[in-house]
């Protein structure tokens, strides 16, 4: 099988669908551990700077709060060596800060870490703290970039007299970052190496799964499936381990009689609520088995086979014997037509020696009255029909069924109350019925120790009644519904078709005109089984 080249075979990459899905699920954990460590060093810088310039104000309150910096600020003028500047020096040691800067009313330094500075003013607005606001921020100053905190600097009275500033080194808050990223990427080369371990092994899964097919492969095979599925004249349903559809082919859309897009609209729905409860969806979701199983759907006879798949699903597939079953019927009938002129030529010659005999004897009077016998036994049976069943399909098919039913010593009659119009709508499936359902009296009945079918056809309104009687065995009680079952038949298969469909048929038909089909008892024993078919006459 050939596939075409593509894309990722032109630039270069692999052509294994794993291969590819390994590299993929690699770069994609590769960026994540990326993008994650950089949103997490985004916030981890905000947050440092915060601490830095928390740090700052810290200070610069504990500061303010030594009443000897507010007393100093009152009492003496700016001087390197003067109380201010000793505390704001000893406070800056103490804490770590890299400047402790104290100022006036006017904005003065009155103490600085370089001590030429003292009594210059300072280089940033100090406003905000001088109206006795706190101030956050990092800013640029004399000494470089630093993260600040400024507060008001009180007198004993509550009055303002100038500020204190703080600054925290900014190189120590970017060290702090910088020391931080090599745990980071500690934990990004382990979360990295876990997501690669972790794509190596669903690679390796899913290499088992495919096959270890390429995608072109893959999608190849996944167009000649369609193509496929929608092409050959099988019915085909896949279902999955918990009995829902999978899917259904058009040719088995049309065999189960759904609708023109049932194929799409029945995927995911379970298959009981597709078919409804009956046999066909006991045999294709299992619990009926075996091979070349015969079901009915509708008015369509139907061979059902079931293979399991490792995931514990099945495919289905079936086919369509309704034609190749009419037809065995119809071979029936032809042998039974067969048989039933064989018996009469047989008859026939038998009769024909007899009016010889009587010819030669001299009987002539004799020979006539046994000539008319003869031929009114034939013509009445056909006026009796034809009198009582106006129908001409229905006549004939019972005309032909007597004379089988009298080679086989079978009396065939109808009842006295039979009388059917010639108004039926499907004539023709009122003989696949009536012809069944004779089929399986004679059986019946010919075994018996005074064998008998009676059939009766009937009108009511526009309504069509169908009795059989036989004088057979009869149909125990609690089989009377299983014997309505699809393959369900006491007798032994033909060579040309399978047993145990046309009581099935006969409900089938019947349901599908909105009637009823049952069996019951006679009233002398045997079996007796009743059709009621509304609408059946115009």
């Amino acid at each position: 099988m050939r596939f075409p080249l593509t894309s990722a075979r032109r630039l270069g990459l692999p052509r294994r669908a794993v291969s590819q899905i390994l590299l993929t699920q690699l770069a994609i954990a590769a960026g994540v551990a990326v993008l994650a460590t950089g949103l997490f060093l985004a916030p981890l810088s905000a947050q440092l700077d915060d601490q830095a310039m928390r740090r700052a104000l810290a200070i610069a309150q504990s500061a303010a709060a030594d009443p000897a910096l507010a007393a100093g600020v009152l009492s003496s003028g700016p001087s390197a060596d003067g109380p201010v500047q000793s505390s704001a020096e000893r406070i800056r040691r103490a804490t770590g800060a890299e400047y402790v800067v104290v100022l006036d009313l006017h904005g003065i330094r009155r103490s600085h870490p370089s001590t030429d500075r003292i009594g210059l003013p300072v280089s940033t607005d100090p406003s905000d703290a001088l109206a006795g606001r706190e101030v956050m921020e990092i800013d640029e100053g004399t000494l470089g970039r630093s993260a600040r905190g400024k507060v008001p600097l009180l007198a004993a009275d509550g009055e303002i007299v100038g500020a204190v500033s703080v600054g925290i080194a900014y190189d120590s808050v970017r060290d702090r970052l910088l020391g931080a990223i090599p745990g980071l990427l500690a934990y990004a080369g382990g979360a990295l190496a876990a997501g690669a371990l972790a794509a190596y092994l669903l690679s390796r899964r899913i290499q088992r799964q495919t096959r270890d097919l390429a995608f072109s492969d893959i999608a190849g095979l996944l167009a000649e499936r369609e193509a496929m599925l929608h092409s050959i004249r099988e019915g085909v349903i896949a279902l999955a381990p918990d009995g829902r559809i999978r899917l259904v082919n058009d040719e088995a859309a049309r065999l189960l009689g759904l609708a023109p897009d049932g194929a799409d609209g029945c995927a995911g729905r379970p298959l009981e609520d597709v078919l409804g409860a009956g046999r066909t969806a006991d045999v294709l979701s299992g619990r009926v088995t075996g091979r070349d199983l015969l079901t009915v759907q509708g008015p369509r006879v139907l061979v059902a086979n079931r293979m399991p798949t490792e995931d514990g699903g099945a495919v289905a597939t079936l086919r369509d014997r309704t034609e190749l079953e009419h037809l065995g019927r119809e071979l029936d009938s032809t042998r039974g037509l067969i048989e039933a002129l064989r018996a009469q030529d047989h008859e026939h010659a038998n009769r024909l020696h007899t009016l010889l005999g009587l010819l030669e004897l001299g009987l002539h009077e004799e020979a006539v009255e046994f000539v008319t016998e003869v031929a009114g036994v034939h013509r009445t049976t056909a006026e009796q029909v034809t009198e009582k069943v106006h129908d001409p399909l229905l006549a004939s098919l019972l005309v032909g069924k007597a004379a089988v039913a009298a080679e086989r010593g079978v009396p065939l009659r109808l009842a006295g109350s039979t009388l059917l119009p010639d108004r039926l709508v499907d004539p023709g499936g009122l003989v696949t019925i009536l012809g069944n359902l004779v089929d399986n009296a004679l059986d019946a009945a010919a075994g018996s120790a005074a064998p008998l079918v009676e059939v009766e056809l009937r009108a009511e309104g526009r309504t069509a009644v169908l009795r059989v009687r036989d004088s057979g065995p009869g149909v125990p009680a609690a089989r009377r519904e299983e014997i309505f079952t699809e393959g369900w038949s006491t007798k032994q298969p033909r060579a040309h078709r399978e047993r145990g469909l046309g009581l099935a048929l006969v409900r089938r038909l019947a349901e599908r005109q909105g009637g009823s089909a049952r069996a019951g008892e006679a009233a002398d024993g045997g079996a007796e089984f009743s059709v009621v078919l509304p609408e059946a006459l115009r």
